[in-house]
This record gives structure tokens, sequence and C-alpha cells, in this order.
């Protein structure tokens, strides 16, 4: 995934043992906390969220990344103590490439994958030969390819769990695949007979989930990968306030603000941080092993 221009980061000020810090004036804020938290998906639930935060004495700074590959390095490096934008699979490989133990403290949502198409009504009606769009980050295209599998217009010729087009079975598949930036996929629907996208960038282009041709099952088990999670560095998974998180997101103003954004797309989830971690264990081995 290319890099694009990330907006400001806060600057690190050093505080005792945790980072998260206190205000200073002597007005109600001075008792609040202050939880620094990366997203790239900062919406309408966003501002509910914060709002309920800060009726709990939380207050949010929220630095909004262009770039999936930002928040979790953020964190790593303790510009931020916080971020909510990923799922599992993305953490997972993540934390193998960079021999990393960021670590999940609650689970979120889940939203399905969906193949959307300008040219045509129906996944019978792409032709032979159709060139769709897929995400070209790892985790995000394997899903895209389990996707356009199951929806039977490609056949792998692996049982790897994380495929890539290399692993596709040319002469058994009724399209070819273009992988391209995340972003790129809402983007490239015009000039393409379709694209598997992310909800991030539904939203963003103005195309409603709901049109989608096909989409993965999200409570199918095979979809745990999948959860998305708020997610701190290792030592911090225990710190009360960042727990408090993640019951504030679960609070039903933020779930319908949520539900608003997605068009009923995603998919409540209530894992605790312990089984979460069961999960990611299982996603980074397999990712170890290559399959």
């Amino acid at each position: 995934m290319k890099f694009h221009r990330v907006l400001a980061i806060p600057v690190l000020v050093a505080t005792a043992a945790l980072t998260l810090t206190a205000c200073g004036s002597d007005d109600k804020a001075s008792s609040d906390t202050v939880v620094r938290i990366g997203t790239t998906d900062k919406d309408k639930a966003w501002d509910v969220f914060e709002q309920r935060a800060k009726d709990k004495g939380i207050t949010l700074k929220i630095t909004n990344f262009s770039d999936y590959q930002q928040p979790n390095l953020a964190l790593s490096q303790r510009q931020i103590d916080v971020n909510l934008f990923q799922h599992l699979q993305f953490l997972g490989a993540y934390n193998v490439a960079n021999n990393d133990t960021l670590t999940p403290i609650g689970s979120t949502y889940i939203v399905p994958l969906g193949l959307y198409s300008k040219k045509h009504k129906a996944v019978a009606d792409i032709p032979q030969g159709a060139e769709i769009a897929i995400p070209n980050d790892p985790t995000n295209q394997a899903r895209a390819l389990f996707v356009l599998q199951a929806a039977g217009l490609l056949k792998l010729s692996s049982d790897t769990k994380a495929p890539s087009p290399a692993d596709i079975d040319k002469g058994a598949s009724k399209v070819r695949v273009t992988p391209v930036d995340a972003a790129q996929t809402a983007l490239s629907l015009a000039s393409v007979d379709g694209s598997v996208i992310n909800n991030t960038f539904l939203d963003r282009s103005g195309i409603d989930p709901n049109s989608a041709l096909y989409k993965d099952d999200p409570n199918n088990p095979a979809a745990e990968p999948y959860i998305n999670a708020l997610v701190t560095r290792a030592e911090d998974k225990n710190d009360p306030k960042l727990l408090q998180l993640v019951e504030l997101w679960h609070d039903p103003a933020v779930q319908q603000a949520h539900s608003e954004v997605t068009k009923g797309t995603a998919v409540e989830v209530r894992r605790t941080g312990a089984e979460l971690e069961q999960i990611l264990q299982r996603v980074q081995q397999t990712i170890r092993d290559g399959k």
C-alpha cells in the first residue's frame, strides 16, 4: 500500500508510567482523562463516541490518519494510546511483519466485504475475462479473493488461508483481478467490471453498501479474523480508561450513529480482549506458517 500524507500526529509528552494524561485547567476538564486515539474512519459516529466519552470524564484526542499503515506505527511509537480502525487479520499481519505485540482489548463490529459494479446488475451478468479491482494490501486482498471465489468468479489453486493473485487458477476462473490501493477500488469502479470495496471507501464515494452484487457472511465463524477491535500496546491492555472505551463504543447512541453511517451493514460484535487475543494468536501463527 502506498503511503499518503498523514495528518499531524500529536507529539508525545513525557508522563509518568502511563501515556494517558490529565488536563491542567481549573474548569470541569481539569478532572478529565485525555486519551489519544487514532483511526482512519472519523465520521459522525465518532462525534457521538467522543461525546459519550466526555460524559464519562474522558477527553478523546482523535487523530484521523489518511493511510492504513500509520495508526499502528503511531501506537507502537507511543504517539497515540489506542487505535480503532482495523480487523484482527490486519493487526496480525502488522505484528508479524514488525515483530510487535499490539493487543486487542475489545471488539467493535464486523462488516461484510462486498463486490460492486456499475456495469453489471448481478454476478451472473459478469462476463468471461472481466476485470475486477481488489485491494492490494495483503490482508484485504486475501479476503477479496475469497469473496470472488465464493461468488463463483474465480478458483484458487491452493488451500492457503492468505492467498494472493499468484494462487489463482486462471484456467478455471471467469475473471481476472487487478490489485490497486484500497482507496482506489471505489474510484476504479467506472473503468472496471467490478470492484471489491471496503466499507470505509463506500461512504466516501457515495456508494450504497446495500448495492453489493455479493458479500461474505460476517456471522460465519470463518469471519472471526475480520472482527474489528480497539487496540493498544500489550502493557496497557488492562488500563481501566481504555477498557471503558470498549463499553462506550457499544453505547446505544454510538451504535445507532454507526448503523446510520454504515447503512445497517455493520454487525455489532461483543468479544472480550482475552477471546480476541486467542483469535489473533491463531491468525499470527497462520501467517508465520505461510499457510
